[in-house]
């Protein structure tokens, strides 16, 4: 008798009409059976939840696992809850499908990466089987905004008039921080005796307990503390201010700018003066070196600087 398996022809000789009736019986149970398959049968609150244990005894920190968390839940927000036996390759792609109907190419290959992830994890436990794959998609290459010296200095310049605009500026561009966390930011948290500031990132739940701060930005975050009252205990006591930022940024020449690009320019700063990716994603607190330098990085003074260097003039 024969059949196929994995893909494979197979065949067995057997000597007489009624054990071939019964092996093929036993094979057809085999081939059918979730037992001989190896794939094991399990809701998907039970491997969310074997997966995140897994994830915190290998030591992934609380930012990465709130990360993750988010990718599946807008899994499950798209195409619902799903069993190990469910969780096929047509409803993976129904996700992606949907998901970038809502987001940009760079956010859905965020979660395309943590939804490889937990589907390899699967894997080697028996969840799922071998026949899932996912890849992420092309992105456009798109030139990251960030200022150059000229433009920074227009833009701290028309920033004097609105003291705690120019201290959000001047944190922005010396730390990288986000709007969001510079705004949460409280007088506790900066330690004037060795230059820095504990921050906690709102949007990644990461922690960094002693920032680095230059001593000049120090300097003016100490003069603008000195000048607030006794009892104030955030950095900033009113919201940032939309239609003030705008304003500035068109009296500066710069009406297309998004506070954000301050965070870009800081990075991109680093690159031009040498510092390491593995040292700027640290900074930024990003998941994976290719964010920081696809998304965030401005290249093209590297670049420029780079074939700069060659000895043109001694071949001339």
């Amino acid at each position: 008798m024969g059949w196929y398996e994995s893909g494979n022809r197979k065949a067995k000789a057997l000597p007489s009409k009624e054990l071939a009736e019964h092996y093929k019986h036993i094979k057809y149970t085999q081939l059918n059976s979730d037992v001989f398959t190896g794939q094991v049968l399990a809701d998907w609150s039970q491997m969310i939840g074997e997966y995140r244990e897994a994830k915190k005894v290998q030591g992934v920190t609380e930012g990465t696992l709130y990360e993750i968390a988010l990718s599946l839940r807008n899994f499950v927000r798209l195409v619902g809850k799903c069993n190990s036996k469910q969780f096929t390759q047509n409803v993976i792609d129904k996700f992606i499908l949907e998901r970038e109907t809502e987001v940009k190419r760079p956010t859905l290959n965020k979660d395309i990466r943590n939804l490889k992830t937990f589907v390899n994890w699967c894997k080697k436990k028996r969840y799922i089987n071998n026949q899932i794959e996912l890849r992420e998609l092309k992105e456009e290459e798109k030139s990251v905004r960030s200022l150059n010296d000229s433009e920074i200095k227009k833009l701290l310049k028309v920033s004097e008039r609105y003291p705690l605009m120019k201290i959000r500026v001047l944190l922005a561009l010396a730390t990288g921080l986000r709007r969001g966390d510079i705004d949460s930011l409280k007088i506790s948290d900066i330690d004037f005796d060795k230059n820095s500031i504990s921050t906690t990132s709102r949007k990644t739940k990461k922690s960094m307990a002693s920032r680095p701060v230059s001593a000049e930005i120090m300097a003016e975050l100490s003069k603008y503390v000195c000048s607030l009252v006794v009892d104030q205990k955030k950095l900033f006591k009113t919201k940032f201010n939309h239609r003030k930022w705008r304003k500035v940024c068109k009296e500066a020449g710069l009406g297309d700018l998004k506070f954000h690009d301050l965070r870009k320019t800081f990075c991109s700063l680093l690159a031009q003066n040498g510092v390491s990716t593995a040292v700027t994603q640290r900074l930024l607190e990003h998941s994976s070196p290719n964010l920081t330098n696809k998304v965030y990085t401005n290249v093209d003074p590297v670049l420029r600087h780079a074939v700069e260097q060659l000895p043109v003039a001694d071949w001339l």
